[in-house]
């Protein structure tokens, strides 16, 4: 699976950091970029605990759980996407759990420790954005356990 080059967003100044790819336009007298129409954007849908159906768009090499945050949805990620929980335990849309990369021998160590583990659970710290999830749904599981949260007391080695 290739990623799609996508033009940085951020101001800058330098002009050697600009790109003759990523158009540029003019606002109160100062520079920004902006990419072209829909270039390097990816639309999913996010289904809340309750049901509740939140459209985000994210941009390719984005991850799912950092898509989440900025919009919002209650996915914790207690760990930060080093990983080391399942806080970020998401279902896949069938139609697009096809498209993602097999999950890695550490990622399915932490789904065993996700509560209501399916056939279609992913981590969303390791799902990250591309074209082809355009249209994809991440549904929250009812329940999610954080042992730091939920009681658990560390002890020292």
């Amino acid at each position: 699976m290739t990623l799609e080059w996508c033009a940085p967003t951020r101001r800058s100044t330098a002009s050697s950091r600009r790109s003759a790819l990523a158009p540029r336009r003019r606002k109160s007298g100062s520079r920004t970029r902006r990419l072209s129409p829909g270039t390097c954007e990816v639309n999913v849908v996010f289904v809340d605990r309750s049901g509740k159906r939140i459209p985000a768009t994210g941009r390719v090499g984005e991850d799912v759980l950092r898509l989440a945050q900025r919009h919002g949805v209650e996915l914790e990620g207690a760990c930060e996407a080093s990983l080391a929980c399942s806080t970020c335990h998401v279902y896949v849309s069938e139609e697009h759990l096809a498209v993602l990369p097999p999950p890695e021998e550490r990622e399915d160590d932490m789904l065993d420790m996700a509560p209501q583990l399916q056939e279609n659970s992913r981590l969303g710290c390791q799902i990250i954005l591309t074209k082809e999830l355009e249209g994809a749904q991440f549904t929250l599981p009812k329940i999610t356990r954080n042992f730091y949260v939920d009681g658990h007391i560390p002890k020292p080695h």
